[in-house]
């Protein structure tokens, strides 16, 4: 078994949209809107919405410059990435009113990036009891909004 492979990495990393390239280096080129989902932009990375969100309001954090890991960048695109993180919190803390947040960096295929050629980090809101049954034994999650509806929300929460 190739340990490289997972079914949503093949998903999205060969989806025919995207014609093999990098999405998180294609995505900036279009205009924001629900077809690249980016929901904010900075001078050196942007925040955009996770196309396969494991909760509602699940937002990336993405440098453009196209590197594999966070020692790679230059400490004043790391301290944007990390200022951007914040924000993304406060704006999700007005819109959804979370219990909590995971925040992760997932480098390298072996710590479970599903993009491991460039560097992102992760903000998912949680709530009290938001995981049950249906993602244990139904491999199965349930959004409680779609995902055109949380791109306009969280990008019209943006400062």
């Amino acid at each position: 078994m190739d340990i490289l492979w997972s079914p949503w990495r093949m998903k999205y990393v060969t989806d025919a949209s995207n014609s093999g390239a990098c999405v998180f280096c294609t995505s900036p080129g279009q205009a924001d809107s629900v077809a690249n989902l980016i929901v904010h932009r900075g001078q050196k990375v942007y925040a955009i919405l996770n196309r396969y969100p494991y909760t509602s309001g699940h937002l990336m954090v993405v440098p453009f410059a196209h590197v594999s890991s966070i020692e790679l960048l230059t400490p004043d695109v790391r301290f944007e990435m990390i200022e951007m993180v914040n924000q993304a919190i406060l704006v999700l803390r007005k819109i959804y009113q979370p219990d909590g947040f995971n925040i992760g960096i997932n480098m390298g295929v072996a710590a479970g990036a599903g993009i491991a050629e460039h560097a992102h980090i992760h903000i998912v809101p949680r709530w009290n009891g938001d995981t049950s049954f249906m993602s244990t034994t139904g491999e199965t999650r349930v959004l409680p909004e779609e995902l055109q509806e949380t791109f306009k929300r969280v990008s019209a929460g943006w400062p």
